[in-house]
């Protein structure tokens, strides 16, 4: 970490707060109300909740602010769990004093719809002084301080790096402690500083060919199924803000079940039906006859191959031979998938933020 970099935006940092304190007393006000809000969820209140709480615990996080209809996406984050279960995991997740490392991985595995920002959000409300939040913003920001290896994307932030970030932001905190007027610093205070004051873009969002090639290791590597499943929710909430109506692991034909759909109805024309299937490990040969037998509903319009560049080459040479796929199957590289979802998600925030759609619209 550049700490003199560090030590630099502390002073400028410093300078606003005596130019104007007013703007980081409200800062400093709403951390505060946000942490007493989360923290009041004890244990058994969490256990209690009804689906009206959960509602409003889930739609004050700012990860969901790129969701113009909140409730959508906390029903859909109940109803692909179940409420009794998702309450258990949220309480044993939040409270439980089991290493953070394991307790992130296994609750990665068991629960739908809960991406790092989500769930890293949750933790630093509930536990300030240990857990910091991870998004975009604060990727930004460390990468401006020179940090190395950090995670580009969802998949690469398992336990055991989300520990390693939250024991560096520990370290920013004691120097901003030491360098700034503020007080009983914690590391929800280190990302406020982190979103305002260095959010200055490097090459970290440029792809490079050795990007491709450490994901294609990665993908073959998906021992956790990470990778797929990351990539399978945000196909559908790229579908999601298009305008369709979307599905994770459903049938669409006999012997047919697929990671993503995308789906509309036309007019008179009916259903139109997109279908997605993401290889990151396993049969080519699988794949490609599940998406055959897809093809069975007349609905499906198109069919589209998700993977790494190295896989969709092999899975191009697979189907060569195939007429009624190689019409019809598209291949979309891993990586574009996440661009085009972080790319959607900040024009989605930015247009929700106006306030031109009523809640639950």
């Amino acid at each position: 970490m550049n700490e003199s970099l560090l030590k630099e935006h502390i002073k400028k940092y410093n300078e606003k707060f005596n130019s104007s304190p007013e703007i980081v007393s409200e800062d400093l006000l709403e951390q505060d109300k946000r942490i007493k809000y989360y923290r009041s969820w004890t244990k058994d209140k969490i256990l209690e909740m009804t689906r009206e709480d959960l509602y409003e615990f889930f739609s004050k996080l700012w990860a969901m602010v790129i969701w113009g209809n909140k409730k959508y996406a906390v029903d859909k984050i109940i109803d692909g769990n179940g409420i009794d279960k998702l309450k258990s995991r949220i309480a044993e997740f939040l409270w439980s004093e089991r290493d953070i490392e394991k307790r992130w991985d296994k609750f990665r595995k068991d629960m739908k719809g809960f991406g790092p920002a989500i769930m890293s959000e949750l933790l630093c409300h509930f536990h300030p002084d240990k857990y910091i939040i991870w998004n975009s913003k604060t990727l930004t920001g460390l990468n401006y301080l020179g940090l190395d290896d950090l995670p580009k994307y969802n998949y690469q932030l398992d336990g055991k790096k989300y520990k390693e970030i939250c024991q560096i932001e520990q370290k920013i905190a004691e120097f901003l402690e030491r360098g700034s007027e503020l007080k009983d610093v914690n590391l929800l205070t280190v990302n406020y500083f982190i979103w305002d004051e260095l959010q200055i873009k490097t090459a970290v969002e440029t792809d490079t060919p050795e990007d491709d090639e450490e994901l294609a290791k990665i993908t073959e590597e998906d021992k956790r199924g990470f990778v797929h499943d990351e990539i399978k929710e945000k196909l559908a909430e790229i579908g999601e803000w298009l305008g369709f109506k979307t599905y994770t692991e459903t049938r669409v034909a006999s012997g047919s079940v697929v990671d993503t759909v995308w789906e509309s109805t036309v007019g008179n024309m009916g259903r139109i039906i997109y279908v997605f299937e993401v290889q990151t490990k396993g049969s080519i040969d699988s794949l490609s006859m599940n998406l055959l037998k897809s093809l069975n509903n007349p609905a499906v319009q198109g069919v589209i191959a998700v993977s790494d560049p190295k896989q969709l080459e092999k899975i191009k040479k697979n189907v060569a031979d195939i007429s009624t796929l190689e019409n019809k199957l598209k291949f979309w590289n891993y990586t574009e998938v996440l661009d085009n979802h972080e790319r959607l998600a900040r024009v989605n925030e930015s247009i929700n933020k106006l306030g031109l759609v009523p809640e639950g619209f």
